[in-house]
């Protein structure tokens, strides 16, 4: 009987140490078969630009996802053919741009700018896309404007001044560290406010208003949240 209860022990004992060694020979592979998401690059991505480190793509998405918040209505997946940049209002002639004459028709301007979230988070990378004052000279802005309000497909609204958009060369981004922007990173388009924090850089962009209601209130805006969001 002891020696019956000896050879459990011991099989018992064998039993555990192979679980346990199996264990780690999953956790110590499966580490190096799947890095982190942060340490993952999408096709053609660059990591510096101009003697700048830049956040991976892959590091913005994982503070996206930790932070669902950022929109309202989860990710917009925009179908590229059917996809429309309405420019309107205070304008000499309303404009309807495919994705394909936003990127094909107006010169690409490069910014590396961090994004900086009221959460606490940020990321700097590459931005390009297209001059919003570009934009503005084609459909022929009026005198009168004072206002850009930006509307994306969620129904998320923001605005900025005019003149600070044309004074700061900012831009309507279709591109990020050289890849084409994610839909979860704001595909088609995503505006690029340097120095605002994060709620002004409104993604999925689908319509400007050229406007004179330097009033005008966004989404965050109306909740609480300051019209100059200038970061401290």
């Amino acid at each position: 009987m002891q020696v019956l209860k000896k050879l459990i022990i011991v099989l018992v004992t064998v039993f555990l140490v192979v679980m346990l060694l199996v264990s780690f020979f999953i956790v110590e592979n499966g580490s190096k078969l799947s890095p982190p998401p942060s340490q993952t690059l999408y096709p053609g991505e660059i990591t510096s630009y101009q003697g700048e480190s830049l956040d991976s793509i892959s590091t913005y998405l994982q503070e996206l996802r930790a932070h669902p918040d950022v929109s309202i209505k989860g990710v917009q997946n925009i179908n590229q053919s059917t996809y429309r940049l309405t420019i309107n209002d205070l304008v000499n002639h309303s404009l309807s741009l495919t994705y394909e004459e936003i990127v094909n028709n107006f010169t690409l301007q490069n910014e590396v700018a961090t994004l900086d979230c009221v959460e606490g988070w940020s990321v700097n990378c590459l931005w390009q896309g297209v001059l919003i004052s570009d934009l503005l000279k084609e459909a022929g802005a009026s005198p009168n404007a004072t206002t850009l309000i930006f509307t994306a497909s969620d129904g998320y609204t923001t605005a900025i001044p005019l003149n600070y958009a044309i004074q700061n060369n900012i831009i309507l981004a279709y591109k990020i560290n050289n890849v084409t922007l994610p839909a979860a990173a704001g595909f088609p388009l995503n505006l690029i406010v340097p120095n605002q924090y994060g709620y002004k850089w409104i993604m999925w962009v689908t319509k400007i208003d050229v406007s004179n209601d330097s009033s005008y209130l966004g989404y965050w805006e109306t909740r609480g949240y300051p019209n100059n969001a200038t970061v401290s």
